[in-house]
């Protein structure tokens, strides 16, 4: 008979004290030191570089002094409309803006600059690279600019080990090097594996193991169909 999981409590929200920096801490001291209304900020790196929990912690300490932000990235419908109470005014996925959102993100972009509201973006390319028109692609170099790399192996063995010790789980050397060499070593792609694994070994009544992971595996692609194709291979 199969347990049923107990809930461990949601993981943190993203923010500034919870952000594993590695090489990327100028962009994040830049970020708690923020004056608001300072220049553009924009941040660029692949998949798993910490891009949109920045601009999450960013939001989280507007919050935290009471102030509102408006979050737009690429899937938001239109309008965009500018608030005249927000501090600060968040653009992630630039990369994926199509043309009606590029739009909305020019014009966005030169209202909160002349309202004085905080411009603060994020995208996989550089600016100069962003399949954008001219003249926002021009609007999002013109500030401060951080080029953001991914986590270490071994900056991203401490983080999955930070969470397993959240959970009161020590995760076994043999899987923490079967996550790494297996799977993307995107942390936001690790940790929802964790996750999985974490209420599948509760609901089983397991350790977390290699071979456990390869069962879940297993028997989500028998039900549903592989998530994607490394999942698939991995298993």
């Amino acid at each position: 008979m199969k347990q049923i999981p107990l809930p461990i409590g949601p993981a943190p929200e993203p923010d500034f004290d919870n952000y594993l920096p590695g090489s990327n801490a100028a962009a994040l001291q830049h970020l708690r030191s923020l004056a608001f209304p300072a220049a553009p900020v924009y941040l660029w790196g692949p998949a798993g570089s910490g891009k949109t929990h920045l601009l999450r912690g960013l939001a989280a300490r507007c919050h935290a002094h009471g102030q509102r932000v408006g979050w737009f990235d690429a899937a938001e419908p239109w309008p965009w409309t500018l608030q005249p109470d927000w501090a600060a005014v968040v653009i992630d996925r630039c990369e994926a803006l199509d043309a009606q959102a590029q739009q909305a993100a020019f014009a966005l972009f030169i209202e909160a600059t002349a309202h004085g509201v905080q411009v603060a973006a994020a995208g996989r390319l550089p600016p100069v690279d962003l399949p954008l028109r001219d003249d926002l692609r021009t609007r999002l170099a013109w500030g401060h600019v951080f080029a953001l790399q991914p986590l270490s192996d071994a900056e991203t063995r401490a983080a999955l080990r930070r969470e397993g010790d959240r959970r009161g789980i020590l995760l076994p050397d043999e899987l923490m090097d079967h996550l790494l060499t297996h799977f993307p070593r995107d942390l936001g792609h690790l940790m929802n594996l964790f996750d999985r694994l974490d209420t599948f070994a509760l609901a089983e009544g397991r350790r977390l193991t290699v071979p456990l992971l390869r069962r879940m595996l297993a028997e989500s692609e028998a039900t549903r169909g592989p998530a994607d194709g490394t999942e698939a291979r991995a298993a």
